[in-house]
């Protein structure tokens, strides 16, 4: 019988069973009867049945045959060398994505989460049950469950209650299959678009991460699912957004723009897991930077949860930034550094440890305090009480339904609020009053009937299914042609695909310019269809040269253009592409940001005028493909400078931007105080009022401006917003309280201060629509502030003439 067996009637309870005792008592109390063997085993993790590695059936052109997780197929080779008992004989830290492997049903996967923990306790002294971990980037990711609009959808709802809905929801099914841990959210700031990932981002605005990734951890956290901050922290800014580059950025920049997000997601969303960054910060790998891990993480921010590593991140310090001998050294250099738990196998983290251990080469406490970290998640988790078992943490196998009705009317939701209409021009929406519908439309495009473009790199359809071309999306998601064909059934649709995505095969434009003459309205979807590693573009790996649209979509446009037919264009995309040369020649835009399986329904709504748009960017649109810093944030320098340089970054549409079917009109802007002490708070006071004739949001925008300051700032800031719907004629005054700790930044000597000095207040609906605007002077002391701090800036939204 092992120690975490149930105790038969009248035994007495092991100290770390007993569920009255204080955590720490019980951990401590476990760690005392641990070996050093056994409390190694619990920093590592084990991928059991991973067949990502291997040949597909049917790979797609250009994969070579392989799986699409893998990056480096030498490191993924040496992984699960070993058979399951022998690797799991001391324990194991974590059972790596048991249901989002391979295709299962959650029958299925929760009676391997049942084998796997029954042999986990089975073969090991102690019997210490595993913590099970999943991606869920764009929900559950495994087959048959929701797909949710990707993160760079939640952000443009600038709606956090909302987000915070969908992370418990998520959080919910992954529960009641046994998963403990979840791998997201991705907290990383957008530096660059032309990186891959952007589309696993909240945005290029560190406040509007904090808030929009604080919800989904709330949420998720809520539901008893463990969040994992990703990537700790840099990797959005590699050199020429370049997949795993290196990151040329200061400390500056990296406090300022960079960490925000995480302090915010640990304080203020009870986050409990942190995972590295694959990237160097000047020169620096995360997974090794003590300062980063510990330093900055624990000693000012005070976190007391684990630091797991990215996939395979420890021998990568071998491999790949060659500033390790070999695995196990890049393992001691690593949790030294602050590194808890190794994942998705243990490579670095093995046994050599226990042997580095009693040769008297690494000191024993390092290990402790690893271990230490992890247990408390397990104590936490209850894995350490004596009723648990490993079937008790499966109980909602039977019941679950992980693309539920609620499931999905949440997913449209979410679809609906984050689609961003940025011009409506001459023909939207179609069924506008007072204009006559089109009875003939034209659907074109690469995006218009594959509804894995809604999805991204981490949804389960683009994620794995790619390997069983047999088993199709396991979900039903509507394309836009279908959800058109919903939404018009008095028109007559006529489908012509084009082009491809990516290549450059112009074989179908003369079709697709036919198609459009012979209609009286022609809705073109384009964009990108997401996939890992060279295999989509947009997604893990898959960056691009520049911004222009994917292979020859563009032209595409222009050849429906020039057929004289009103040209609707929809972008379905991870990234914002520059829209320069197509915005003059378009009789509609609209930008919907991989809005997942609702977003066909929710892209037709917004056409046909059913749907009331109210997204709002958390990027810019570029207008041209390059030349440009790529985000609103930059000191004067970086913005138009008057002939300094003949490249303009003016985008085509601001950070925030979005416009609706309906008009809101801002004013009665009134600042609280004119003089306030650096330790002092001001209230901002704006009207919006709904000056259209349909109800919709708007969202109310807070910047701020340092006028003089010891180093460049940005010339605004976003500090506060608020998303409020109003009926028409309708008026609400919304209330930002801002305290004087909302100015802070990195000084010269790297020390976060509150300056006195004059900050410009600034409201509106984006980073350039800024009607309102006065000054606040910061007197007395500079003032040195630190975790302590405030970090965001509560907003009240009441009906106009509510002053109380």
């Amino acid at each position: 019988m092992t120690a975490l067996d149930r105790p038969a009637a009248g035994q007495a309870l092991r100290p770390w069973q007993d569920p009255a005792l204080p955590v720490g008592e019980r951990v401590d109390a476990l760690l005392a009867e641990m070996t050093v063997e056994e409390k190694v085993a619990q920093l590592g993790s084990r991928w059991e049945g991973n067949t990502m590695g291997e040949p597909v059936s049917a790979p797609d052109p250009g994969d070579g045959g392989t799986g699409n997780v893998a990056p480096l197929q030498d490191v993924f080779a040496a992984s699960n060398t070993s058979p399951f008992q022998e690797a799991v004989r001391h324990g194991i830290g974590h059972l790596t994505r048991v249901h989002g492997s391979r295709p299962v049903s959650p029958a299925e996967g929760a009676a391997e989460v049942v084998r796997l923990q029954r042999e986990v306790i089975a073969q090991s002294r102690l019997g210490i049950p595993a913590l099970v971990h999943e991606e869920c980037l764009t929900g559950f990711t495994t087959y048959g469950a929701t797909v949710y609009p990707a993160a760079i959808a939640w952000a443009a709802t600038f709606d956090p209650e909302l987000v915070a809905r969908m992370g418990a929801a998520i959080g919910r099914d992954m529960r009641a299959l046994g998963v403990h841990q979840g791998l997201a959210p991705v907290l990383d700031v957008v530096r660059d678009y032309r990186w891959g990932r952007v589309e696993e981002t909240m945005g290029e605005d560190p406040y509007l991460v904090s808030m929009i990734g604080s919800a989904y951890v709330r949420g998720l956290e809520g539901a008893g699912v463990i969040a994992t901050l990703k990537h700790f922290a840099g990797y959005s800014a590699s050199r020429a957004a370049r997949n795993h580059g290196p990151v040329p950025m200061g400390r500056r920049e990296l406090m300022d723009m960079i960490l925000p997000p995480f302090e915010s997601a640990i304080e203020l969303g009870g986050a409990r897991s942190v995972m590295n960054s694959y990237s160097d910060v000047d020169g620096v790998p995360a997974a090794i930077d003590p300062w980063l891990l510990t330093e900055v993480l624990r000693d000012d921010w005070g976190f007391t949860g684990t630091v797991v590593s990215d996939y395979w991140s420890i021998p990568f310090l071998a491999t790949m930034h060659l500033v390790a001998a070999d695995a196990g050294e890049a393992g001691v250099q690593a949790l030294t550094a602050g590194l808890d738990v190794e994942l998705p196998d243990t490579l670095g983290f093995g046994q050599h440890l226990a042997e580095r251990v009693r040769r008297g080469e690494l000191p024993e406490e390092l290990i402790d305090r690893a271990v230490r970290r992890l247990l408390t998640q397990k104590a936490q988790l209850g894995l350490l009480d004596p009723d648990w078992t490993p079937q008790s943490s499966v109980t909602g196998a039977e019941t679950v339904e992980l693309d539920s009705q609620a499931n999905r009317e949440l997913a449209r939701e979410l679809a609906e609020r984050s689609v961003v209409l940025l011009d409506a021009g001459s023909a939207l929406p179609l069924l506008g009053e007072g204009r006559t519908a089109p009875r003939r439309i034209a659907v074109v495009g690469p995006c218009a009937d594959d509804p894995r473009t809604f999805m991204g790199c981490y949804a389960f359809p683009n994620h794995v299914l790619p390997r069983y071309p047999g088993l199709g999306l396991g979900i039903d998601a509507p394309s836009v042609l279908d959800a058109l064909r919903a939404e018009l059934p008095g028109a007559e649709i006529a489908y012509e695909r084009g082009c491809d995505v990516r290549d450059g095969d112009r074989s179908g434009f003369a079709a697709a310019a036919a198609a459009a003459r012979d209609a009286d309205l022609c809705v073109v979807v384009v964009g990108d269809l997401a996939g890992m590693f060279g295999q989509g573009t947009s997604g893990e790996g898959c960056d691009a040269d520049d911004l222009r649209l994917p292979g020859v979509q563009e032209d595409l446009v222009t050849e429906l253009a020039a057929t004289g037919t009103p040209v609707v264009v929809v972008v379905v995309s991870g990234r914002p592409y520059a829209l320069g040369e197509i915005h003059p020649r378009a009789a509609g835009l609209v930008q919907a940001f991989m809005p997942g399986e609702e977003g066909g329904a929710a892209i037709a709504g917004v056409l046909s005028g059913r749907v009331q748009p109210g997204g709002r960017l958390p990027v810019q649109i570029p207008r041209t493909p390059g030349g440009q810093p790529h985000t609103y944030l930059q000191p004067p320098l970086g913005a138009d400078s008057d002939g300094i340089s003949n490249l303009d970054p003016t985008p085509l549409f601001p950070f925030g931007y979005g416009t609706s079917y309906t008009s809101f009109e801002l004013g009665e802007f009134r600042i609280s105080d004119t003089e306030v002490p650096t330790d002092g708070e001001f209230t901002v006071s704006v009207r919006v009022r709904n000056t259209g004739a349909r109800a919709g949001d708007e969202v109310v925008q807070l910047y701020l401006h340092d006028m003089l300051a010891q180093v460049t700032r940005p010339v605004r800031q976003l500090a506060g917003f608020a998303r409020v719907r109003l009926e028409p004629g309708a008026a609400a005054d919304v209330r930002f309280r801002v305290h004087a700790d909302r100015t802070a930044f990195t000084g010269r000597d790297l020390q976060r201060i509150v300056e006195p000095g004059d900050i410009e207040v600034l409201a509106g609906t984006s980073a350039r629509d800024l009607p309102c605007a006065g000054t606040v002077r910061l007197t007395g002391p500079l003032r040195a502030v630190g975790h302590d701090r405030r970090l965001f800036t509560p907003v009240d939204v009441h009906p106009a003439g509510d002053r109380d």
